[in-house]
């Protein structure tokens, strides 16, 4: 805790009223931070925390706006596995925040939102504010992408739903969930107060064990399979689990593909993971695909659309098995469900726990077999500046008056210099060399955000870091630079609660991703390609991120323009992080050095998908 945040009340023993009984429910579900963007709507569980509890377990992370309140939540959970809580003022707060909601809901972590409204009677409310600070309906702003939503009538009530609500958003396939809190009912005297709910009688669910028939006969699929291919995708990231999943591709010598959707999730540089994991399929990996005769998905993201892309618009020959819990969390308001995929044999599982009880049936191996080649059809694989064929540069404006470094040399630079300080990258930008993402654990990489949005980047980085203080790990954000500046003041969080946090910007000034786009719809229409960059550059005049993570209290390094430069920021700002500051490189990228990776993301997916 930063010295500013202690209390200067005394503790209290006996709960006096409605919000103090919640703040000790909150501490018995072991929630160690409450993440907010401070609200009169929920000022009497604000005071709870404060000064009933002592801002202790849970302590109150103030946050500069609800969305990084929420990307901090998500960061934490990426790490942890558990929730965090985040408070969110009447339905301001909540609109803030339903970008971050959203992102939270597609990458399946759980996260408790507690939200404040009203008074719910007219009475009580505060001429102007309090009215246009009350709906009837808070939680249908949000209701499409939540596990589940309440509003309790009671003090009793909104006990038993925040117990309810912490197991729903902690059973996979995990999610957000939302109790909104009446305010009236928040300050409202309790004597005597009601009882606390017995926790230990409101256990999580046991997980499901796959179907014994169902287990036997992928078995028996992987075993007599010549070509077997497993996807992996969302996981657990314990490194037992890690394990068991090298273990069952090497039993079955079956080739390994991971997603950088997801964290870290098999070693990299295993000889059964041939090529670099990405956000999508890549062709070379495609081609491995269309060769393989049978196919194991571990909750793979986008199956169906994965296998549509890696074969041409058709589905494998192959025989696919899936093993995912996640139809559970499939509502029709949002499409995050993806294509249709074709499944020979569809477990409603834990992922986890097939692979476990595949490993029970599966006869060990006495060594792995070396990955022969593929045949012809894989064609050699391509080098990052190289460019896909058909992909001419355009004549647009360029951003290179001054030296810019290319983002395979800045991945390079980066990986070499952290390689030695046990790094955990908690985000990763488009375009960044799948061939420098060196993961042997669950830990060196944290994961996407879920939704596909811009500016949770900062936010999440906060949130993992703050997960990851003292386990010995160096906490990394990569971030591209419209993330970084759409939520850059949630690094003043990080700042102000002492949380050591290296950031690099990959800055090309620009909205790249869309100038390829702009660039792709010219040639469509036959139109001029030199004017993709407009609406789009961020150059006139040039932002200074260094200058702006200062000004959050941060050290500021850059702009570096240079390989050496960048090498000479990295071991200075190494040092800063170790010594626990949360430091910002603005690492001026140039944007036709990405041109190859962006350009294929657009080229190998199809248009209705």
């Amino acid at each position: 805790m930063s010295a500013a945040a202690k209390p200067d009340a005394a503790v209290e023993a006996t709960p006096r009223f409605g919000s103090d009984c919640i703040a000790d429910l909150l501490r018995a579900l072991d929630i160690e931070f409450i993440a907010l963007t401070p609200g009169a709507s929920f000022r009497g569980l604000h005071d709870s925390l404060v000064n009933y509890l002592g801002n202790e377990r849970p302590e109150l992370l103030l946050c500069v706006h609800e969305e990084h309140a929420v990307a901090l939540a998500h960061g934490y959970a990426r790490v942890t596995g558990r929730p965090l809580a985040v408070a969110l003022h009447a339905n301001v707060g909540l609109m803030h925040a339903t970008m971050a909601i959203f992102n939270a809901w597609c990458d399946r972590v759980p996260m408790l939102l507690i939200g404040g409204v009203g008074p719910m009677d007219a009475v009580q409310r505060r001429p102007w504010v309090d009215w246009i600070h009350t709906a009837s309906d808070l939680a249908a702003l949000v209701r499409g992408y939540t596990k589940w939503d309440d509003q309790p009538g009671s003090i009793s009530a909104a006990l038993e739903s925040i117990v309810r609500a912490h197991r729903i958003a902690t059973t996979t396939p995990q999610g957000p969930v939302y109790v909104c809190l009446d305010a009236a009912l928040q300050e409202e005297a309790v004597s005597p107060p009601p009882a606390m709910p017995e926790l230990a009688r409101f256990p999580a669910p046991r997980p499901v064990d796959p179907p014994a028939h169902a287990v036997a006969e992928i078995a028996a699929a992987l075993s007599q399979a010549k070509r077997p291919l497993i996807l992996i995708g969302r996981v657990s990231n314990e490194r037992e689990d890690f394990d068991r999943r090298v273990r069952l591709a090497e039993r079955v010598n079956a080739r390994v593909l991971t997603d950088l959707k997801t964290q870290a999730t098999f070693p990299t540089a295993h000889p059964l993971h041939p090529f670099a994991a990405g956000l999508y399929v890549s062709a070379e990996a495609g081609a491995m695909v269309r060769e393989a005769d049978a196919i194991l998905s571990l909750d793979w993201i986008d199956l169906g659309g994965s296998l549509r892309q890696a074969c041409g618009g058709q589905f494998p020959k192959a025989k696919v098995m899936q093993c995912s819990l996640d139809s559970y969390s499939h509502n029709g308001w949002s499409k995050d469900y993806q294509a249709l995929p074709p499944t020979d044999v569809l477990v409603l599982a834990s992922p986890d726990r097939l692979v476990h009880a595949l490993l029970e049936q599966l006869p060990e191996r006495s060594a792995v077999s070396v990955v022969r080649p593929l045949e012809a059809s894989l064609a050699p694989a391509r080098t990052v500046a190289a460019g896909p064929a058909g992909t001419a540069k355009a004549d647009v404006p360029s951003l290179r008056s001054e030296a810019c470094i290319s983002i395979e040399d800045m991945a390079s630079v980066t990986s070499t210099a952290l390689s030695r300080h046990r790094p955990s990258y908690i985000r990763l930008p488009l375009g960044w060399p799948g061939e420098f993402c060196r993961f042997a654990d669950p830990l060196d990489f944290i994961g996407f955000d879920g939704g596909g949005g811009i500016g949770s980047g900062p936010g999440m980085a906060v949130g993992a870091a703050l997960a990851l203080r003292g386990s010995g790990r160096l906490p990394v954000a990569v971030l591209g630079d419209g993330d970084y500046l759409m939520g850059l003041t949630a690094l003043w969080t990080g700042v102000h609660y002492r949380v050591p946090l290296l950031v690099l910007v990959s800055n090309n000034q620009s909205f790249f991703n869309d100038e390829l786009h702009q660039e792709r719809m010219a040639r469509t229409r036959g139109r001029p390609l030199e004017n993709r960059w407009v609406g789009l550059r961020m150059n006139d005049p040039p932002l200074d991120l260094a200058q702006l993570a200062n000004g959050q209290g941060a050290i500021g390094h850059g702009p570096v323009r240079t390989v050496e430069a960048l090498g000479r920021a990295l071991e200075v700002a190494i040092g800063q992080v170790l010594g626990g500051a949360t430091c910002v490189i603005d690492v001026r990228v140039a944007p036709e050095y990405a041109r190859a990776v962006s350009s294929a993301l657009l080229r190998n997916i199809p248009n209705d998908h």
